[in-house]
């Protein structure tokens, strides 16, 4: 904390305008309390607390106020403190139970046993939705085959119809009909003629590729 105040200190040395007629103690005062709270806030606990302007008001200030109206009960709030509490920090009511909550909550572990003399724990109930390691692994296996199939069975096609399909179909940035026809000066429905069957040339030859690698999946 303190280190954090100094923090706050040299922010106030830096930002200080003398000229104004302030004294620095007095300007800086702020920044280090500003600095300090920042720090309190992050580290009380594990899930951030206090982002709002109203969320830091009943951070530091609702205990304090929950002991002058003697609301120190373990659960919500009765509706009258909540009201009270409200109008004294200017905020929302839903925001004062909302805070209240969220400070007489407590962190648990995830090593900790699901209950006592448990083996199991908390995270072995959490879900991975991650891929497993095996299956990622056989399905960049499949996709690299693939690319291969692609590449060693595109060379079939001829200069224009390997450009056409791949402007059309194996790029990003999609080229239109329109582009296509006038960089070939031929009809839009030419340069679909001319897609469709570099496709299917490429398909058949890609299909028979698998066939003699043996890499069609087996029934």
């Amino acid at each position: 904390m303190i280190s954090e105040g100094n923090v706050g200190l040299m922010q106030a040395v830096k930002k200080f305008e003398p000229e104004k007629g302030f004294r620095l103690a007095t300007y800086a005062m702020w920044w280090i309390k500003a600095s300090i709270q920042e720090y309190i806030l992050r580290s009380w606990s594990l899930v951030k607390m206090g982002t709002t302007t109203a969320q830091k008001k009943l951070f530091f200030n609702l205990k304090k106020i929950k002991n002058q109206l003697s609301a120190n009960e373990t659960g919500d709030l009765k509706p009258e403190h909540v009201n009270e509490i409200s109008k004294r920090l200017n905020v929302d009511e839903k925001e004062v139970v909302s805070m209240n909550r969220r400070l007489l909550g407590k962190e648990k572990s995830l090593n900790a046993p699901i209950h006592e003399n448990s083996e199991s724990e908390w995270q072995d109930w959490i879900v991975d939705n991650k891929l497993d390691q095996e299956l990622k692994y056989s399905q960049d296996q499949e996709l690299s085959s693939r690319k291969k199939l692609m590449d060693q069975s595109i060379s079939i096609l001829n200069p224009r119809e390997k450009e056409i399909l791949t402007a059309r179909r194996l790029s990003e940035d999609i080229a239109t009909l329109e582009e296509l026809s006038k960089r070939y000066k031929v009809s839009r429905e030419r340069i679909r003629q001319i897609e469709t069957k570099a496709f299917e040339k490429l398909q058949k030859a890609m299909l028979n590729a698998a066939k003699s690698n043996n890499l069609l999946p087996r029934n």
